[in-house]
């Protein structure tokens, strides 16, 4: 066994036969920091509206989407890229429009569709990005000097399955309406259907069918799922020190909480957006001329 694996097997060891108290466990869930509990109840008939924590999230990610994109691509530009700043609003730009729109959409339809791919892989990166700031933004609160204030937490919107939902059926409806406008209803729904033998037809369509709506299943749970995953594991990590009361724990469960806290930050984070955005632009793109 080399040094690294037995000194941290020392220490878990110590965390858990050494300390009393770890022999004593406290209350902690980590799946209950992703309830949606109503902050401003707004119903409409039969719609919840209610402002939720996910839904104050995607309010501050909208407004600072606005903000970063004026920030890159809007304000003091020059012909020449003077500064980080507009560097790396010319990274981003190349990358939207390289990378997802031009590998996904054909040329006729970068000018229509590339601000929508665009706008959407810069959404979800600035809403992933705000799932890892520590922000007031919790059901929890502390007190000071009498009055009652949120406690700062971690929270990603996208780690809530109606949100990336949400941002799924965007593309899925704009994936069909694009393909209807571009080929007309009878082309477009007839080039779902292979070129195969009369006989094997009533097992190839349904499975076509299937198929299309696999991709907003896919889109959706591919999103949640690896947010909502990177933030359980930080959360468990640091829950140990608390469910087994031993501080002599965090040792060990403090960093591999900050490795996986950077690894989604440095990595996760703009991937997922990434991959959302482009595989909206290839879904587009295969609507429009569907014979590709």
């Amino acid at each position: 066994m080399s040094r690294l694996p037995r000194a941290l097997s020392v220490l878990v060891t110590l965390a858990l036969v050494l300390p009393p108290a770890a022999l004593a466990k406290g209350e902690f869930h980590p799946e209950e920091e992703f309830e949606q509990h109503p902050w401003i109840s707004i119903h409409i008939g039969p719609l919840d509206l209610s402002i939720t924590k996910a839904v104050a999230y995607l309010m501050l990610g909208t407004v600072c989407t606005i903000l970063v994109g004026l920030a890159l691509m809007r304000w003091r530009l020059r012909v020449s890229p003077e500064g980080r700043r507009q560097a790396l609003g010319e990274l981003v730009y190349e990358v939207a429009q390289q990378q997802v729109a031009e590998q996904g959409l054909p040329s006729k339809a970068i000018g229509r569709w590339f601000p929508y791919v665009a706008s959407l892989m810069l959404f979800i990166f600035v809403i992933n990005l705000l799932g890892f700031v520590p922000l007031p933004l919790s059901d929890e609160t502390f007190e000071i000097f009498g009055i009652e204030l949120p406690t700062l937490g971690i929270y990603a919107a996208t780690s809530s399955l109606s949100v990336t939902l949400a941002l799924a059926l965007l593309t899925f409806f704009f994936t069909h309406f694009e393909g209807i406008r571009a080929n007309g209803a009878v082309r477009y729904f007839k080039s779902w259907i292979p070129d195969v033998p009369r006989v094997m037809l009533p097992l190839i369509v349904p499975l076509e069918i299937l198929g299309q709506f696999m991709r907003l299943i896919s889109l959706s749970v591919r999103l949640f799922a690896n947010m909502l995953a990177g933030h359980m594991l930080i959360l468990t990590f640091i829950g140990l020190i608390f469910v087994l009361e031993s501080a002599v724990l965090a040792v060990v469960s403090v960093p591999f909480a900050t490795i996986f806290y950077l690894f989604e930050v440095v990595i996760v984070v703009g991937i997922q957006a990434f991959i959302f955005a482009a595989l909206s632009a290839i879904y587009i793109g295969s609507a429009i001329e569907p014979e590709h």
